[in-house]
């Protein structure tokens, strides 16, 4: 095993980030084939990436065999797919660890979708800096922020018939993907339209996003055509919190903590009654020239938000009563397998994809002012 290693222990220093590392740290004191001392040693004395991990797989494989077959072990169940990379696990021994996300997926060539969240490499974090340059969002060093996401599921209403079965699903399943992307979750459950303002509106003046590189903000209910139910609703006495007033309390005059920063707003809910399918056969002058650049200048009120509804307006979206909603399990698995790779735009068009052969259904993007590229990267 000890062979393997040097094998690929080149592109193990190149590809691991830093995340990773820790973690496997943790599991090899654990496994008791590093002790605390050395622990502190790849920690203390190593504080780049690169040099960490290259103590890492030195000590390692200087070791017995069996440490070097336990490692091997760890790597393939923390991150299935860059021990695939490095060719210490198969194809059809990777996929065990990913979840199918339907015929849709395999049938167009894509990826399986992995069931947990797949961390991006040095290598490409790198690359994209390079070649993208002020062309993407910033992201503040991992140890220095404080990033939050707001989380709504309204499960249970006063009408007991308007009970959103599954939904328990859709909450467990988005927290932990929000989790695993390092942000802190302030979550919520059964609010009515004006506790939802409130809550919304506590969000925004939280001092946190000062420190902050991005948020989101994530409501789950029932719904009409521009608007989200509260506990109360009834057709008689309306309960309904307007979406537009997420953006008007995360805008650039009211949030400027999360000014210039992306703010990503993911909405389940239905947005009418009807189904989404339907029978088919098969030289510019510069307007600014003559404007002064003072201290004092005016913004965009309304900037770097992206925002994807669940359906498109007028049209129902589709609850499992067991599985959660067919949209939050698209969200989910698409960004557990792309979100290393790809900006949030591309990320949101992959949802909207699979939805390609379900014509009942059909995310919608709104309200999209991003003015870069806001890439995620997992684990950094």
């Amino acid at each position: 095993m000890a062979e393997k290693l040097v094998k690929v222990r080149t592109k193990f220093i190149n590809g691991v980030n830093k995340a990773i590392i820790d973690q496997l740290l943790d599991d090899l004191l654990e496994s008791s084939i590093f002790n605390d001392g050395e622990v502190e040693q790849v920690k203390e004395e190593h504080r780049e990436r690169a040099e960490r991990a290259r103590c890492l797989i030195d000590m390692v494989r200087r070791k017995s065999s069996e440490a070097s077959e336990k490692f091997i072990a760890i790597l393939k169940e923390r991150d299935p797919i860059f021990s695939m990379q490095l060719g210490l696990t198969s194809g059809a021994t990777a996929s065990k660890h990913s979840v199918s996300s339907g015929e849709s997926a395999t049938s167009k060539g894509e990826r399986p979708s992995s069931s947990v969240l797949i961390h991006s490499t040095e290598a490409f974090r790198r690359e994209v800096l390079q070649k993208e340059g002020k062309g993407i969002y910033e992201i503040k060093e991992k140890s220095g922020r404080k990033r939050l996401a707001l989380l709504i599921n309204n499960i249970n209403f006063d009408r007991p018939d308007m009970q959103r079965k599954g939904a328990e699903k859709d909450e467990k399943n988005i927290e932990k993907l929000l989790k695993d992307l390092d942000y802190e979750v302030v979550k919520h459950n059964e609010l009515s339209a004006k506790e939802m303002e409130e809550k919304v509106k506590v969000f925004s003046q939280r001092e946190e996003h000062t420190q902050s590189d991005s948020t989101f903000v994530v409501i789950m209910s029932h719904g009409k055509r521009d608007a989200i139910c509260g506990i109360h609703h009834d057709s008689e006495s309306p309960d309904l919190f307007q979406i537009d007033r997420i953006f008007h309390h995360l805008n650039t005059k009211n949030c400027m903590g999360l000014y210039n920063k992306p703010k990503v707003i993911l909405i389940q809910a239905c947005r009418g009654d009807e189904s989404g399918s339907t029978w088919v056969c098969d030289s510019i002058p510069d307007p600014y020239k003559d404007l002064d650049d003072d201290t004092i200048k005016e913004n965009h009120k309304e900037k770097d938000f992206i925002s994807l509804m669940s359906c498109t307006p007028d049209t129902k979206s589709y609850r499992h009563v067991t599985n959660g909603t067919v949209f939050i399990q698209r969200v989910v698995e698409t960004f557990n397998t792309y979100a290393h790779e790809a900006h949030i735009e591309e990320l949101f068009r992959k949802v909207m994809n699979q939805f390609e052969d379900f014509p009942k259904q059909m995310p919608s993007k709104d309200r999209t002012t991003l003015l870069k590229k806001f890439y995620l990267f997992p684990g950094f």
